[in-house]
């Protein structure tokens, strides 16, 4: 999301920046028909095509463009999601989306509706896994009853933890939990305990988020942006990152900031 998209400099720094990122080992890009309205995903297309056999490329839809004061709408009527599905495969040069992700629920269709299409999609071979993103507990139950779901992609981190019932449900089921916003809070949460460990460690504060997120559970895989090389460096660097019990309960026990 983050990655420039407009020619010129920062835009060959945004493709060095992907491909240094599967060349480090990275097996899940993420993107969204949202992120720059597809440009983001030509973008990863000229990175990245052909893809490596054991890259999971995963987009979003049912977010369209509108005229609206935001400049955006829900849309996930059948047909509008098929089309934005097969305006993303021309995009991404590929003929099947690894994982296909509803990007928001559109309360104007019924749930049903809207997964019964990503299911016929998958059925055809052009989806091959369906996620949901920004759903709660009961959204995916309901979900679950007309298709097989993969993942889930919910707003999550150490300081807001309003979807812990989503994470619960995911790990009952075994179901792939990508928090996005995995480190926002890292500027603006209490400082204290997070800057002690992270001194402790010899970390940086937001490798010590990321270390927490991949510790709390097994099914929770953290999707951080970045724009340069520095940046995804040290989020890579993070995965390497151990917290003992001591420093996890001390993490663990932060309230999310008033």
């Amino acid at each position: 999301m983050r990655l420039p998209t407009e020619p010129g400099p920062e835009r060959d720094a945004a493709v060095a920046v992907a491909r240094h990122a599967v060349e480090s080992g990275v097996t899940l890009i993420d993107t969204a028909h949202l992120y720059g309205w597809g440009a983001n995903e030509e973008l990863l297309a000229e990175a990245l095509h052909p893809y490596p056999d054991n890259l999971l490329i995963t987009t979003k839809v049912g977010v369209v463009r509108s005229d609206g004061p935001e400049g955006w709408a829900y849309d996930a009527r059948p047909d509008s999601l098929r089309a934005q599905v097969e305006q993303g495969l021309r995009r991404l040069r590929t003929e099947r989306v690894g994982l296909l992700q509803l990007h928001r629920i559109d309360p104007k269709v019924p749930l049903a509706e809207q997964i019964g299409a990503l299911h016929e999609l998958r059925q055809e071979g052009k989806v091959g896994h369906i996620g949901l993103s920004e759903v709660t507990a009961a959204q995916l139950a309901e979900a679950r009853r007309t298709a097989e779901i993969a993942s889930v992609q919910n707003r999550y981190n150490l300081f807001d933890r309003e979807y812990e019932p989503v994470l619960e449900a995911c790990e009952a089921a075994g179901i792939a939990f990508l928090p996005w916003r995995p480190v926002a809070a890292a500027a603006t949460g209490p400082a204290s305990v997070l800057d002690a460990v992270a001194t402790e460690l010899g970390a940086t504060a937001p490798q010590v988020l990321l270390a927490w997120l991949l510790a709390r559970s097994p099914v929770l895989l953290p999707i951080p942006g970045t724009a340069s090389l520095a940046h995804l460096k040290e989020n890579l660097a993070a995965a390497d990152l151990r917290l003992d019990e001591s420093r996890h309960r001390r993490l663990d026990g932060m309230a999310r900031p008033a």
